[in-house]
C-alpha cells in the first residue's frame, strides 16, 4: 500500500500544482475567461488516463505463463526508466518550473492551454498506470488500489493548502525526499524485472542463487512482503539480478554527476 500511496501521491500532487500554476497565472494576468479551456484538458487528461489504465488491466489479463512472466519483466524495466527520467527531469526542473509554465502560458492560444493542461495531466497519468501497474505485480491488487486512493486523496489536500491558504510547501524539499524513496523504488523495479525476464527464459541466469537467507528474512514473511512490494526484495537473487540493482544506482549517480556538471556550466556562462 505505501508504495502505491507514494506514487499517486507524488504524481497526482505533480499534476494539480503544474494545472494550479497554469490557472493562478491566468488569474494574475487577468485572464480567467480562459479557465474553461484548462478545465477542459484537466477532464480530457483525467479521462484518457482512466481509458490507458482499462487498456493496460486488459493486456496484463491476456498474458499467461511464460509469456506473462516476459510482459511483467518488461513492465517493471520500462517504469523503473520512465521513473527515474522523471525524477532526474524534476531535479533539472524543479527550481524554476514554475516560470516555465508561465513562459508556456504566455506562448499558447485557447486550445493551447487545453492542449498543456492535457499533456501534464496525462503523463502523470500514464506514469501512475505504468508504477501502479508494476507495484500491483508485486502485491494484491485491492492493496494498490486502495493505497493509490489514498495517495490521490493526500495530493489534493495538499494542493488545495498551496493555493487556497497561507500554507507554503516546500516543493524542492518535498520532491528531494520523495526521489530518494522513488530511487529505491526503481531499483527494486530493476532487479525484479530482471528477475522476471529470467523465468520467461528470455535472458540467461548464470548464477540462480548468488546467496539465500530467506530462512533469515523471508519473502513470505510479514518484514519480507513489505520489502519485496516496496523494493524488489529478493531472499536468494541471482548473479544477474544484483548486478543489476547495483548497476542502476550506478548509472543514476553518473546521470545525476553529469546534470550537476552541467549546472556549473551554465552557471559559469551566464557569469
Amino acid at each position: 500500500m505505501l508504495e502505491s500511496f507514494m506514487i499517486t501521491f507524488r504524481e497526482g500532487l505533480e499534476a494539480l500544482l503544474i494545472v494550479g500554476v497554469i490557472l493562478g497565472y491566468l488569474v494574475q494576468t487577468n485572464r480567467v475567461y480562459l479557465n474553461k479551456y484548462v478545465y477542459a484538458g484537466l477532464g480530457l487528461g483525467i479521462l484518457a488516463s482512466l481509458m490507458a489504465a482499462v487498456v493496460f488491466n486488459v493486456l496484463s489479463i491476456e498474458f499467461e505463463g511464460r509469456n506473462e512472466a516476459l510482459f511483467e519483466g518488461i513492465v517493471m524495466l520500462l517504469a523503473a526508466l520512465v521513473l527515474t527520467s522523471m525524477i532526474i527531469w524534476m531535479l533539472k526542473e524543479s527550481s524554476n518550473i514554475s516560470a516555465n509554465i508561465r513562459k508556456n502560458v504566455d506562448s499558447k492560444t485557447e486550445y493551447g492551454l487545453m492542449g498543456l493542461a492535457f499533456v501534464s495531466v496525462f503523463r502523470e497519468g500514464i506514469e501512475t498506470v505504468l508504477f501502479m501497474g508494476a507495484a500491483a505485480m508485486n502485491t494484491e491488487t485491492s492493496t494498490v488500489l486502495y493505497g493509490g486512493l489514498l495517495g490521490l486523496a493526500a495530493s489534493a489536500v495538499i494542493a488545495y493548502l498551496v493555493f487556497k491558504s497561507s500554507y507554503h510547501l516546500n516543493l524542492g524539499m518535498f520532491f528531494n525526499l520523495t526521489s530518494v524513496f522513488l530511487i529505491l523504488f526503481a531499483a527494486g523495479l530493476t532487479a525484479h524485472g530482471i528477475h522476471e525476464l529470467q523465468e520467461a527464459a528470455f535472458i540467461p541466469i548464470f548464477n540462480e542463487h548468488l546467496w539465500d537467507i530467506n530462512h533469515i528474512l523471508s519473502e513470505d514473511g510479514i518484514a519480507g512482503s513489505l520489502l519485496k512490494s516496496l523494493f524488489g526484495y529478493n531472499g536468494n537473487p541471482s548473479l544477474l539480478e544484483v548486478a543489476s540493482y547495483i548497476g542502476y544506482y550506478v548509472a543514476l549517480g553518473i546521470g545525476i554527476k553529469g546534470l550537476n556538471s552541467k549546472r556549473i556550466t551554465d552557471i559559469v556562462q551566464t557569469t
